[in-house]
Formats: C-alpha cells, sequence, structure tokens
C-alpha cells in the first residue's frame, strides 16, 4: 500500500513509500477506502511545539471515500457509507492510501449530491470559516465583513458562509483577476446579488484600505476582520504576496466598538498604543487555529456538528468551493511540494 509522507532531514522532502495495515480493526475504528484527498501545507512548527514532529511524517488529512468495515463498536456507520473528514495530526497513515483506519469520531456522512473531490477539497477551508465566524466572531445579519485575500480557498468560502448569514462582506483581492471572480461571485440560493458588497483591489498599491474600508461603512469601522497574515512593522517590501498583509495599526483602526479581529499570525505582538486602542474600543483578538478542535476532545460533538452542516450547505450550493482539477496519485510528490511552497492559489485534491 503506498502513501505520500514528508521526510525530515536536512530539508523538507515528499516521497511515496510504501506502508503496511494493521490486520486488526480497533473497536471503534472504520476501514475505509479512500476516493480522494486534499493537500494542505504542513504546519512544521506546531508539529514541533506538540512534540509530534517525525522523521517521516504522513501527508494528505483531508479524505472523502466509502467504509469498508467497522469495528465491534462502531455506532456511527455502516459498511458501504459514503464518508469525508480530517485525520488527526498524530495519525499513522497517509490520507493518499488506497484504504485506511479512521477513529469514528474523526468522519461525517457525505451527501449523495457532494461528488468525492468537492468533499475532500472543502472540509477543512469549511471547518476554519465556521470556526472564524461562529467560534470565534459571532457573526450575525447586519454585521460587516472583511476577508482579506477574498479569492484565496479560505476566503471564498468565508466570504460565501459570511453572505449567508446575513453579513455585509468586503473582500480585498490580489490581482484584477481575483477582483472579476469575486465580483461575479453569485449565490445558488436566495437573492442572485453579488456575495461581496465591495471588492478592494490592493495589487497595485494605489489603494487605501482603511480609507476604502471606513467609506464603506459610514466611518463606524468593520465588525470582523479575518485576516491571512499581518505585517509587524512597516516595511519597504513591495513583492504581490506582501499586499495582502495589512499592517496591524490598520486592521485596530479599521475595528468598530466591539469588534473582533481574527488573525492567522501566530506571531502577533501588540505595542501598549495598540492594547490602548483595542481597549478604547471593547475590541477583541482571536487566533484562528482549525486544529484545536482535534487537539481536545470536550468539544468533539460541536466539532462533528460543524462538519456535517459543513457537507449540508455544500450540497445545497451554499458553498461552491475553488478547486483546481484533480490530479492523479503519480503527481502527489511535486503537486504537494508545490503546496508546501504556498505556489498554488487553488485548493488540490488527489483522486484516487
Amino acid at each position: 500500500m503506498k502513501g505520500l509522507f514528508c521526510h525530515m532531514n536536512e530539508d523538507v522532502k515528499f516521497v511515496l513509500q510504501d506502508a503496511e495495515l494493521p490486520l486488526a480493526l480497533s473497536e471503534y475504528y472504520v476501514k475505509m477506502q479512500v476516493k480522494a484527498c486534499a493537500l494542505s501545507p504542513l504546519d512544521l512548527e506546531l508539529l514541533t511545539d506538540l512534540n509530534i514532529l517525525k522523521d517521516s511524517v504522513p501527508v494528505g488529512r483531508e479524505i472523502a471515500g466509502v467504509v469498508l468495515e467497522v469495528g465491534s463498536k462502531v455506532t456511527f456507520f455502516q459498511p458501504d457509507d459514503d464518508v469525508v473528514g480530517i485525520l488527526p495530526l498524530d495519525a499513522k497513515f497517509s490520507g493518499l492510501s488506497d484504504v485506511i483506519l479512521v477513529h469514528e469520531h474523526h468522519l461525517v456522512l457525505k451527501p449523495e449530491k457532494v461528488n468525492w473531490v468537492e468533499a475532500a477539497g472543502t472540509i477543512r477551508d469549511g471547518l476554519c470559516a465556521y470556526t472564524a465566524l461562529h467560534a470565534l466572531s459571532h457573526v450575525s445579519s447586519g454585521k460587516t465583513v472583511l476577508v482579506l485575500d477574498g479569492a484565496s480557498p479560505l476566503g471564498i468560502v468565508t466570504i460565501q458562509l459570511a453572505h449567508h448569514r446575513g453579513a455585509k462582506v468586503l473582500a480585498t483581492a490580489l490581482s484584477i483577476e481575483d477582483k472579476q471572480y469575486l465580483e461575479q461571485l453569485r449565490p445558488t440560493i436566495g437573492i442572485r446579488e453579488s456575495v461581496a458588497a465591495r471588492v478592494i483591489n490592493m495589487s497595485d498599491g494605489k489603494v487605501d484600505l482603511v480609507e476604502s474600508c471606513l467609506e464603506e461603512t459610514g466611518g463606524l469601522g468593520v465588525d470582523i476582520i479575518l485576516d491571512v497574515g499581518v505585517k509587524l512593522r512597516h516595511t519597504k517590501d513591495g513583492s504581490t504576496s506582501q499586499k495582502c498583509f495589512p499592517h496591524k495599526h490598520d486592521i485596530i483602526t479599521l475595528l468598530a466598538i466591539g469588534g473582533q479581529w481574527v488573525t492567522s499570525e501566530k506571531n502577533l505582538q501588540l505595542d501598549p498604543p495598540d492594547s490602548r486602542t483595542l481597549f478604547h474600543k471593547g475590541a477583541t483578538v482571536s487566533f484562528l487555529n482549525d486544529e484545536v478542535w482535534n487537539l481536545s476532545s470536550a468539544q468533539q460533538g460541536k466539532y462533528l456538528h460543524i462538519m456535517k452542516d459543513i457537507m449540508q450547505k455544500l450540497s445545497i450550493g451554499v458553498f461552491r468551493p475553488q478547486l483546481d482539477d484533480p490530479i492523479p496519485l503519480y503527481e502527489a510528490t511535486v503537486s504537494m511540494e508545490m503546496v508546501q511552497k504556498k505556489n498554488i492559489r487553488k485548493r488540490l485534491v488527489i483522486q484516487l
């Protein structure tokens, strides 16, 4: 049985290698045949912090497939069920294996209307969007949401979820093509208006993000801001990859009274003046780490409920993810190298 693994030697290297499947099926596990597996960058720093980084790390955790066999105490599934889920951080198997063993609490049923590629390619971004907009910031009708880099896989799902909840969505784009894509994005259900009330093109460096957002909100500020990283200090770096990163002071300036900033910047540092501004506004800062659901069993029920809701919304068209064309297994090594270097804009899915 083949699987994709990351070898941690002097540098990061991805290889397809043989892996053995245990003969015995544990009582709470299911044996499933993998039909599709999405690729996401490995967070090596997180694995190191949790002391689970090994010389050989399985790659590919967002999976969709068919249940072949169930353990004696499995209650959620039965053979021939279509399922989708995310393997835990300390998984021993690569999601790019033909057959794997998974604990039943990491899977949910896949709706019949959703294909394998869509299911595997949406589950993680959907989980991140739910974590940001519900668990951390409590989006609701009438609120204003700003999504940085709205045309990214996570950005698109977040915009669609926020719009579905009745929020007014602002988004930034890194190119003219991204701006046009977001402006043409329409919901499949409800009123056929653009899901983004305004798309701000940051590619030419001529647009002031703070001025644009305050103008759109009548000077009141944005209720919820989701970033993909921030600049901790002013630099002269004008690269395209940095243009989606506003300075932390700009984000704090944009926040409305009682606003909520959800950040992906794990090394965020706030100076005393920034803290005082947040204090005056009664605003909060939350850190987006979708792995928290796998790090504690206390929220297992909520975690499974979120994944079920993601699949339900995908089946009725609320979510329309931005996925690249499915790629075969023999291209997994090269594709994962590109994903790890973040050279891919769309979500890549391996079809087995």
